[in-house]
Formats: structure tokens, sequence, C-alpha cells
């Protein structure tokens, strides 16, 4: 079971378009004092949030920032 999340800011990823659609948001705050980076939908600030160990997220954003 995952324990809740404490109360947290979000930030938009920049790779979300300004149009309001592609809307990513994520916690640093919480990753730093948690160790899992929690990541929601923008539109739907109270839908699901997905988490991740901060190891596996920082290894999915280093290769998309990867040349291709």
């Amino acid at each position: 079971m995952i324990p809740p999340l404490p109360a947290t800011a979000w930030v938009k990823s920049s790779y979300s378009s300004q149009d309001g659609g592609d809307c990513l948001e994520w916690s640093p705050v919480t990753a730093t004092t948690t160790g899992t980076v929690p990541v929601r939908d923008s539109k739907k600030p109270h839908g699901p949030i997905l988490t991740f160990p901060t190891d596996a997220f920082t290894t999915f954003v280093t290769s998309l920032k990867a040349p291709h």
C-alpha cells in the first residue's frame, strides 16, 4: 500500500502544451522529501496520481532527452 502523499506544490512540465492539452504536472518537493515522484494530469487535479521511484523517473526523463 502506498502511503498518502503530503500536501505539495505541483509544477507543470515545460513540455506541456500551452493550449490546455497534454498537461503533465509533477512535484519536485515531494520527490526530494519522499524519494517518490508523483505525476498527474493537470486538467484533472483530483484524478489519479501515478508515483515513480526517483531513480526510475530520472532514467525515464534522461532517455526522453537523449538524441534519437
